[in-house]
């Protein structure tokens, strides 16, 4: 699975590298309502909760599903404005007003992604004039709680209200703690975006992607970007560009807006040195199956502690040898086992560092 951008006829000055405040206030507003998605953060979201006035703490409830459990395409408003090639604002305001050149069908559809499962990369009906939408998209909000209903009928029926609920509702959220996160943050992320344009001038898109995540490549050929994700979709950038937003607040999320009609834009976290390249999702796949087996989990526990070999892992198993190389192959095409050769010996041991990526609880319990 994975997400398809054409750029078949895109000329190197339609590619952007621009940082969005919009964008970074999105992400900072889903690491306050998702905590555990952004573990490195979990100093600076103590410090805006401690200090958040309550009343705008509720507020942040009121259509926390733009930001909660992903993040909403209005905080990419400059894609939405026709033509395709809309930066960013140099700031919220500016960031603000190009929101305000949405549609009230842009702004409705987007704000109804996550609970109206609207047509996404393709032309569809359109919640403010499809009756059938509508009544989905109050049953689905419905199944979310109350809070969830008032917001979606407010937004069917009002949506110049909503509006300038949400506008004012981010001001707020600026002038509360944003706008201090922000000047911490934008200038690191002006430094990236200058890094990255240069590397786009002197040695082409592909170095540039490459150098955003090794979830993206390019089939120059084909001219198309494929990003590796477990999604499916397509876009391409016609007469338009593309765009790439950097955000620190991001990591580990990698997003790709393909929505129908939008400039296509690649959201990325700022790479981090000492964070290693995450893994391909065929790779994820493979190491999942590896460990989803009982005997494999059982050899996993005694690699975690020391190196074996397959004669010995036999033995401890009371299975044959050519058994416990068909287990350790599978480990090892997964890349979850390390081998090295001592003598006549060859040892084989739990790459502990690999596994607990894929998640702590597995290994606290091979290590119980």
């Amino acid at each position: 699975m994975s997400v398809h951008i054409d750029i078949g006829g895109l000329r190197p000055e339609g590619i952007a590298v621009v940082p969005s405040p919009l964008a970074e206030l999105g992400m900072a507003l889903h690491a306050l309502a998702e905590p555990g998605h952004h573990p490195g953060l979990q100093g600076w979201v103590t410090g805006v909760t401690a200090r958040l006035d309550p009343h705008l703490a509720d507020r942040m409830c009121e259509a926390d599903f733009l930001w909660r459990t992903t993040f909403s395409d209005l905080f990419l408003a400059c894609a939405g404005v026709p033509g395709g090639a809309t930066l960013p604002g140099a700031t919220l305001a500016e960031d603000l007003d190009l929101l305000d050149k949405l549609t009230d069908e842009q702004f409705v559809d987007a704000a109804l992604e996550f609970t109206c499962a609207l047509a996404y990369g393709s032309e569809g009906p359109h919640a403010l004039s499809d009756p059938e939408v509508r009544r989905r998209a109050v049953d689905l909000a419905a199944s979310r709680g109350p809070q969830q209903t008032r917001f979606t009928e407010r937004l069917l029926v009002d949506p110049p209200g909503v509006r300038a609920w949400l506008r004012q509702f981010l001001m707020d959220c600026d002038d509360a703690f944003f706008a201090e996160t922000w000047s911490r943050l934008r200038h690191p992320l002006a430094a990236e975006a200058r890094h990255k344009t240069d590397l786009l001038r002197h040695k082409g898109l592909s170095e540039a992607l490459a150098s955003v995540s090794s979830a993206l490549s390019l089939d120059e050929t084909a001219g198309r970007i494929t990003v590796d994700k477990l999604t499916e979709g397509r876009t391409v950038t016609a007469d338009g560009g593309l765009l790439l937003v950097p955000t620190s607040l991001g990591r580990p999320h990698l997003m790709v807006l393909h929505r129908y009609q939008w400039q296509p834009v690649l959201h990325y976290p700022v790479s981090s040195p000492e964070l290693a390249a995450p893994p391909s999702v065929e790779q994820l796949t493979l190491r999942m199956t590896a460990l989803s087996h009982p005997v494999r989990m059982r050899i996993c526990r005694h690699l975690a502690r020391s190196a074996y070999t397959t004669g010995e892992l036999a033995q401890a198993h009371g299975m044959t040898a050519p058994e416990i190389s068909r287990h350790l192959g599978v480990l090892k095409k997964a890349g979850l086992i390390t081998t090295r050769r001592r003598g006549r010996y060859v040892l084989h041991q739990l790459d502990v560092s690999v596994v607990a990526r894929l998640g702590s609880d597995f290994l606290e319990g091979i290590l119980r």
